[in-house]
């Protein structure tokens, strides 16, 4: 098949994806719906862009749409699908089982009345870095926040902006998270390098923030301590997925694993019987479909796009800027950040950026491990902080119209801290401690194109 020349041409479909989908969201936010940038699906804006590659780029018909089936069952879409699917099932059965609820009052239960938004943030931390999802992180945790806020003088603003960055940083650490898993497989690297080459960044900002809210978040009238139900078994598969991921386990033995614990547990204290598991599985599954169909068409149109000439295109005007790893790593920080922004869906973001960031690593010699930690770690931060994100909206939900998302924007602490370690770790190398002790052979790395 011959290669063509870089083309902006090509590339106009991938830009018709990202525009239709932040002008149809944009225009219902301002009709009155506040999620509506989840109101319009993304596989529909992908396949908007896909029609548009098949019209505009040049090609034979049947050429163009081998591409495009070569491009959707890439293994390494392939892979990062069945992970998200095994995922959900792991998350829709702990859930079911009680496990989510179980760790929420665990956590609840040791936190000293005055250090309310310490624990809030400490348990957010916990359940978004175990279960992988910041949105369901909000979900359980939202309702306590509000009314911790309700019955003390702590600021609502400030709670709210507290959970949220609990919530993003698993999001941004977990190993099943599917920002993880698609900052991974895109740049083919493993999970358990990815989360040691994220913590050096990652724990500093959780200090910072943990400091801050220690002197500015206390309340000055503490309710009274409270005590909260749980049964520490339902946390214990939470547990063994991290600790198992963490230790190098195969990811797909480990979600396998999890999701027959979570069951056992569940059938064994009663909540659900064998079929209602094998029912909450197959929801789990059914619950990734429009992430799976996404990168499965977002793998399709990448690989219109880049035969079309469109990639190599992009990647001439990136590296017009990029003189060294520093400033590729900046590019890929700007690449992130801009992606996110337009699509306010930081796992689409990385999906849509993977296969270019990969060849600007290639090009400048950037460690896969380092360019997986920048993809994921830039896309929780503007994720967790532009206004209009899932995460912020929700959250501010639950407060009923008492607080805007600009007015936790100040205060989303973890967020500024991230950014700021993140940012320095790219001029002051301090976060290539493991990655130094295990340097990247270049010559051994040949992953396929997505």
């Amino acid at each position: 098949m011959e290669k063509k020349k870089p083309s902006f041409i090509a590339l106009i479909p991938f830009l018709l994806f990202i525009v239709s989908y932040l002008v149809i969201g944009m225009s219902l936010v301002f009709n009155g719906d506040a999620m509506g940038f989840y109101g319009f699906k993304a596989p529909i804006a992908v396949i908007i862009g896909i029609i548009a590659a098949f019209l505009i780029i040049e090609g034979k018909i049947d050429e163009k749409f081998d591409v495009f089936i070569k491009g959707c069952g890439d293994e390494n879409i392939i892979i990062m699908c069945i992970i998200y699917i095994l995922a959900g099932a792991f998350s829709t059965v702990s859930k079911q089982m009680g496990g989510v609820d179980a760790t929420v009052n665990l956590g609840l239960s040791f936190i000293p009345p005055g250090l309310i938004t310490v624990g809030i943030f400490v348990i957010a931390c916990f359940i978004s870095i175990s279960t992988g999802t910041s949105v369901g992180t909000i979900v359980a945790l939202g309702p306590i926040a509000v009314g911790f806020a309700e019955k003390t003088t702590i600021s609502m603003s400030l709670i709210i902006a507290t959970l949220i960055g609990g919530a993003m940083f698993g999001d941004n650490l977990s190993v099943i998270s599917d920002t993880t898993i698609a900052a991974t497989r895109t740049q083919g690297v493993a999970m358990r390098d990815k989360f040691r080459a994220n913590l050096a960044m990652s724990v500093p900002a959780m200090i910072v923030t943990l400091v801050l809210l220690v002197i500015f978040g206390r309340p000055e009238v503490a309710p009274t301590k409270a005590v909260y139900d749980f049964e520490f078994i339902k946390v214990i598969p939470y547990i063994f997925v991290l600790v198992a991921s963490i230790a190098g386990m195969n990811v797909f033995v480990v979600l396998v694993l999890g999701t027959l614990l979570s069951g056992v547990i569940g059938m064994s204290t009663g909540v659900f019987n064998l079929l209602e598991y094998s029912n909450f599985v197959y929801d789990g599954f059914a619950g990734m479909f429009e992430i799976f169909l996404l990168s499965m068409l977002t793998g399709g149109l990448a690989g219109l796009v880049s035969y079309g000439g469109g990639i190599d295109w992009l990647l001439l005007k990136i590296k017009s800027f990029i003189k060294s790893r520093r400033s590729a790593e900046v590019g890929i920080a700007l690449i992130t950040s801009l992606t996110d922004m337009a699509t306010a869906n930081n796992t689409v973001a990385i999906i849509i950026d993977g296969p270019i960031v990969r060849n600007i690593v290639e090009e400048y010699k950037v460690d896969p491990r380092r360019s997986a930690s920048l993809l994921d770690s830039f896309g929780a931060i503007m994720q967790g902080f532009i206004p209009y994100g899932a995460q912020v909206l929700m959250a501010v939900q639950f407060t009923e119209g008492k607080v805007s998302p600009f007015e936790i924007m100040p205060l989303l602490w973890y967020q500024f801290a991230l950014a700021f370690f993140v940012i320095l770790s790219i001029f002051i190398p301090f976060a290539d401690g493991f990655i130094k002790k295990h340097p990247w052979d270049f010559e051994k790395w040949q992953p396929k194109e997505i």
